[in-house]
């Protein structure tokens, strides 16, 4: 079981965003940016593209309401997308508010956030959510 399925299953604590039967949205805990925010598909898949069609399609518009929320909740030009899946062999979505392109350069030093930052965060794109 990799540790994003633990985050979905509850065994490991996250700072939930989103969350439906199929799959759960997450602040990423190294976030380039306040509301960046990682989407995963609740079954097991290492590579995003082994996922099968109708699940990669329901995915992105799941990740569409959580960017959707996320921009509400933290104001920007868009929300960027990227799927780069060798840190964690488990498929997943990275959604980052962008006021420019380099928000998405993931040679960029971390936010170092609290608890107290993150818990906010979240709170705010569940509440954008629904």
């Amino acid at each position: 079981m990799t540790i994003f399925s633990k985050i979905a299953a509850g065994e490991i604590p996250s700072y939930k965003c989103a969350e439906n039967d199929k799959f759960y949205a997450f602040l990423d805990i190294n976030p380039l940016v306040k509301g960046h925010t990682l989407v995963i598909p609740r079954r097991e898949v290492d590579y995003i593209f082994d996922l099968e069609d109708d699940e990669l399609a329901e995915m992105q518009v799941f990740a569409k309401r959580v960017a959707a929320a996320i921009k509400r909740a933290f104001p920007c030009i868009k929300v960027g997308q990227a799927v780069l899946g060798l840190e964690v062999p488990h498929a997943h979505i990275h959604l980052i508010p962008m006021q420019s392109e380099k928000d998405m350069l993931f040679s960029n030093p971390k936010l170092k956030l609290t608890d107290e930052e993150m818990a906010d965060i979240a709170a705010r794109i569940r509440e954008e959510f629904k």
